[in-house]
């Protein structure tokens, strides 16, 4: 869009090469790393095994040049390859990708503040981060953060307030425009309709107008998906079928959370094998399409969302994808599909009513599959709303984000790391032992408190580090073996922050801290068995 976006070239470029060579990002498979990202993929988290003596000394970690393999959920490497129509190392690189550059865009959105324009992942395998800004002087930050930089006019913020103005003038009904969102790629805001030249009338009347908007005709009509692992069926009555989506608790009740559209208060339901399951606590649609249902005894709330293989992928918590990151869903018709967070906080008018603050996505999805799951790798995503297309011939699909019904209903999600599992997106809060420090380059710390902690049963392992901006931490877990120190999982990207998740035996655990580069404060999180 002409004068909308300033782009990082001449003598910037040269700083391009340079900064980006510290991005932790695999190449597309398709091809080579783009040029200035050759170094990009030495640097990744993996699962070692590396033996430490007690009382040996903290020295500096070597910086190897290894490139890892993440192990992700069952299913799921399929279900991207099929969808994305994505090879077996594409998919893998996706995923390492996604998981190493969305920290990165967090902390990076929360350091910008109001000069923040969005961020998104670019490439078959995600292998690029762009992050835009309103102000030039921004770049260098962002290059050393190891983004790209895109000089944008208009704030995420000043677009939001457009889009909300925009949804504002045009009415439900008649029908005038389906679809609403923010194009952060292109920094406007899109408005898809049946009717361009009455929409832009309205519009205008409005007092909205300039390249800050593009009205487009579209065709496009979503409906919604109508018709205790996450994506299993249940029913309303007699013919009515929605989808779960995930198990969660309220105090000792436990429960499920789906579409608002798919009951009222006080309606009950079975379950996919017409059992007696529960009854509609509660439920909000048209505005937000979100509802929760408590179930009997009889069920047992589980922290997993069916793969549609006889499997599960596990719900370890829910952090915020950004657009351009991979998210699959789960619904009773339809099994389970991949594709692509395509934009956040779309405006979605159904024939019933209309729903604000969806998030748009690339995912096939058919009657039924409305309340059923949607998941980027193992973090919980939000509630399927509604769509057009099917999986036969592709769509779109929105899904509601699933941190709001959480927070309106006091809900817990059920996580393999416990509950409450950890929901900030960019700071390590919400596990049971949280643990502060300080390091200058190339020192190291042990926590917690420098001793360490003894667990009597297998179980999960989860860490956290939220080191500052600029520095390279990293994080390793250890296991005390024969009188030695073993590390037994270590996450060390190119960055301050990183994330640890291990199933380990009974014994004497510890977590290393390391500052590879940079200097300053640090908080751990973690949560043990």
């Amino acid at each position: 869009m002409s004068g909308s976006h300033t782009t990082t070239a001449g003598c910037v470029l040269a700083i391009v090469a340079l900064a980006l060579s510290a991005v932790p990002a695999v190449a597309d498979r398709q091809g080579s790393v783009p040029a200035g990202r050759a170094a990009a993929a030495s640097r990744t988290s993996t699962s070692l095994e590396t033996v430490e003596p007690v009382g040996a000394p903290r020295a500096p970690a070597a910086r190897t040049a290894r490139l890892a393999r993440v192990a992700p959920p069952p299913g799921m490497l399929e279900a991207l390859q099929r969808d994305l129509g994505l090879n077996a190392a594409q998919a893998q690189d996706r995923l390492l990708n996604e998981a190493r550059l969305t920290p990165i865009a967090e902390r990076l959105g929360k350091v910008l503040g109001p000069r923040f324009g969005g961020a998104w992942l670019r490439g078959n395998s995600a292998h690029t981060l762009v992050v835009a800004t309103t102000s030039a002087a921004d770049i260098p930050l962002i290059l050393a953060a190891g983004a790209q930089a895109d000089v944008v006019t208009r704030s995420l913020t000043l677009l939001n307030t457009l889009k909300q103005k925009i949804d504002a003038a045009l009415p439900v009904k008649p029908l005038v425009s389906t679809v609403r969102y923010i194009d952060i790629r292109n920094n406007r805001v899109v408005v898809l309709t049946p009717k361009p030249d009455e929409a832009e009338t309205l519009i205008k009347a409005a007092g909205i107008s300039g390249p800050a908007v593009i009205v487009l005709p579209s065709t496009e009509v979503p409906l919604l998906l109508q018709d205790l692992v996450g994506g299993n069926a249940f029913y309303i009555g007699v013919t009515r079928r929605c989808s779960i989506a995930f198990s969660v608790l309220k105090g000792e009740q436990t429960g499920f959370v789906t579409a608002g559209h798919c009951g009222v208060k006080g309606a009950t339901t079975t379950g996919f094998n017409r059992v007696a399951q529960g009854v509609f606590q509660a439920s909000k649609f048209p505005a937000d399409d979100y509802a929760w249902v408590a179930v009997t005894p009889a069920w047992t709330a589980t922290p997993a969302v069916g793969n549609g293989q006889d499997g599960a992928v596990p719900v370890a918590g829910a952090k915020v994808a950004i657009e351009g990151a991979s998210v699959c869903r789960a619904g009773a018709t339809t099994d389970f599909h991949c594709g692509l967070i395509q934009q956040h906080d779309a405006s979605v008018t159904y024939p019933q009513g209309t729903v604000f603050g969806l998030t748009r996505t690339t995912v096939c999805a058919e009657g039924g599959d409305s309340g059923g799951s949607f998941i980027s790798v193992d973090q919980a995503q939000g509630i399927a709303s509604g769509g057009s297309g099917d999986c036969n011939l592709g769509g779109v699909t929105y899904f509601q984000p699933l941190l709001e019904v959480l927070k309106a209903y006091g809900l817990e999600l059920r996580t393999t790391a416990g509950n409450p599992p950890p929901t900030s997106t960019g700071t390590c809060t919400g596990y049971s032992s949280t643990y502060d420090g300080t390091l200058n380059a190339g020192t190291s710390a042990y926590q917690p408190q420098g001793l360490s902690y003894t667990t009597e049963g297998t179980g999960l392992h989860v860490g956290c580090l939220d080191g500052p901006l600029g520095a390279d931490l990293d994080l390793s877990l250890q296991k005390l073996v024969d009188a030695t120190w073993k590390t037994v999982a270590t996450a060390d990207g190119a960055g301050p922050d990183e994330n640890i998740g291990y199933t380990g035996t009974a014994g004497r655990y510890r977590y290393k801290v390391t500052a590879a580069a940079g200097s300053g404060a640090y908080t751990l999180g973690f949560s043990a068995p």
